[in-house]
Order: structure tokens, then C-alpha cells, then sequence
């Protein structure tokens, strides 16, 4: 069995001053890579701030024999983490790593949601990730060598009553790193994406005790190790959860075609059976495959 390493490495991982940003901070530090601990500080839902939590993480990492330092930027600000980014590379000289892990939750039914809490958790989850990528992506690109991981859920690929604001934004996270390593590729830069089910401040009201226990955040943290290790996979969704791993995929029925004259909503109703079902159905690795499958139909029934 190959060791999974870690090249001197530099990472930094956002909300890492409690749950899974922590386990991952030190899973990486356990493995010798210097780590910037990003956390903002707040509660749950995204209020308040305070720089302890990350600070104690990375006294953690430094009084177990690592190196680290503490940050405090608010993802959404671009201005906070590109200061961040700054500093990192002061201080080690570079950045491989990105973990994008802050978030936070306000859930409600989309009913009685205000679109103001919708936004946020878009804002956090979505630009917070792109805002820092985007404050790295000309550093790795540079440097040819980057790695990135983007923290995805169930609740984006498959939904969850009362999260229409964080599935959106799970969903969004996907789509962007599907996009991301495709633009990275040539310049060694690859990125995934983390889906994880784990006991955190963000999942402890909504299970049973007994089912927390089994779902230890550092047994999640190891899939995460491998997404961004040295010989990293690329364009993965990896689910980890109660030590079981597993991939996200998402397919696209085969389905069919009508010539000119014979696209009607009748035709869709009357060959929903097939053009729903799963036979041949087809793993798409970019958007451009789609459009391709349906123009090369069109063209074969007009000759």
C-alpha cells in the first residue's frame, strides 16, 4: 500500500476552528503539512466573530510539533482573504492547499424563509469558496501545482426538506468544481469536491446521539487527506461518512430524439418511459458532451 504524501505543502483550510475544519487542520498537520487555520469565529448560522477558535487550533498543531498560524477572514470579503493569502505566503513562501470547509446553516422551509437568510448561505458557501480560490487560482497557476477541495452534501445532489438555501448552494459547489478542474488541468491544479456526514455544530440538532457517535469527523477527514494529497484525484464528489467512502456521480439517461415536425409536448408524454430510462446511460465529464450527443441525433435524422 502506497503512503499518501505530502511534498512540503502548505494548506490553508477555512472554518477550521471547530468540527470538520478542525479534523481536517489536523489531519494535515498529523501528515507535515504547515497549515493556515481560517476561521471567522461565529455561531451557526454566521453571527458573531472571534479569532480564539482558530487561534487555539493552531497552538494544537504547533504544541503537537506542527506549524501553523490563525487567520480570522470573512470568506465573503475578498479583501480579508487576500490579506489572508498575503500573509500565508510571507510567512511559508507559498500556498498548494485550499479546503474550502466554512459554512453555515439557517435552515427553514422555503416558505417561511427571508430571502436575506437564502442569500447568506449562498454567500457564505458559494463566493466564500470562489473568493478564495479566486485569491489563489494565479498562485497555483504559477507555481504549477495546486490542490483544492470544495465541501459539497446530499443535500445539493439529492435535496433536504427545509435546506433550499444550502442545497442550492451544495449544488452550486458541485458545478464549480466540475468547471474549475477542467480550467486547472494543464497547470497541475486539481479539484474536488468532499461530501461529508458527520457530528458537527451544523449536524448535532438534527440526529440521535446514538447516530452522532457513529459519525466521528475524523474518519471523514482522511478522505479528505487523499483529495488533496501530492497524487490527488481530480473531478471527484467523495462521500465519507461512519468510516464508509463512496463517489457521487451524475448520469444522463440516453433518451430520444425526434426529426423536425415531431417535437411536440405530445411526443415527450408518450416516450417519457424512455427517455427517462436508465438504460445506456452515459457518465457526461463536460458540458460539451451533451449538446454533442443531441446535435449528431439531429444531423442523423435529417439525412
Amino acid at each position: 500500500m502506497s503512503e499518501v504524501e505530502f511534498k512540503d505543502r502548505v494548506a490553508i483550510v477555512t472554518g477550521a476552528g471547530g468540527g470538520l475544519g478542525k479534523s481536517h487542520a489536523l489531519a494535515l498537520a498529523k501528515r507535515g503539512v504547515k497549515i493556515v487555520v481560517n476561521d471567522l469565529g461565529g455561531a451557526v448560522d454566521g453571527s458573531g466573530s472571534s479569532a480564539t477558535m482558530a487561534e487555539n487550533v493552531a497552538k494544537e498543531i504547533k504544541d503537537a510539533g506542527g506549524d501553523a498560524i490563525a487567520n480570522g477572514a470573512n470568506v465573503t470579503k475578498a479583501d480579508e482573504v487576500e490579506a489572508m493569502v498575503g500573509e500565508a505566503i510571507d510567512h511559508f513562501g507559498h500556498v498548494d492547499i485550499l479546503v474550502n470547509n466554512a459554512g453555515i446553516l439557517r435552515d427553514k422551509s422555503f416558505a417561511k424563509m427571508a430571502m436575506e437568510d437564502f442569500r447568506t448561505v449562498l454567500d457564505v458557501h458559494v463566493m466564500g469558496s470562489a473568493i478564495c480560490t479566486k485569491a489563489l487560482w494565479a498562485h497555483m497557476r504559477e507555481r504549477e501545482y495546486g490542490r483544492i477541495a470544495m465541501t459539497t452534501s446530499s443535500s445539493g445532489m439529492y435535496g433536504n426538506f427545509g435546506q433550499s438555501n444550502y442545497g442550492a448552494a451544495k449544488a452550486g459547489l458541485s458545478g464549480f468544481m466540475r468547471t474549475l478542474c477542467l480550467e486547472g488541468a494543464k497547470y497541475n491544479i486539481k479539484v474536488n469536491a468532499l461530501s461529508p456526514v458527520a457530528a458537527t455544530r451544523m449536524t448535532e440538532d438534527l440526529m440521535p446521539p446514538e447516530i452522532l457517535a457513529m459519525l466521528d469527523v475524523e474518519s471523514v477527514s482522511q478522505g479528505l487527506v487523499y483529495l488533496v494529497c501530492d497524487d490527488a484525484p481530480n473531478r471527484t464528489i467523495l462521500v465519507a461518512g461512519a468510516g464508509g467512502y463512496a463517489a457521487t456521480k451524475v448520469f444522463e439517461t440516453d433518451g430520444v430524439s425526434f426529426a423536425p415536425g415531431e417535437q411536440t409536448a405530445e411526443n415527450v408524454a408518450a416516450n417519457w418511459s424512455k427517455i427517462i430510462s436508465e438504460d445506456n446511460m452515459v457518465e457526461m465529464t463536460q458540458g460539451g458532451m451533451q449538446g454533442e450527443k443531441l446535435l449528431k441525433r439531429a444531423a442523423a435524422l435529417k439525412s
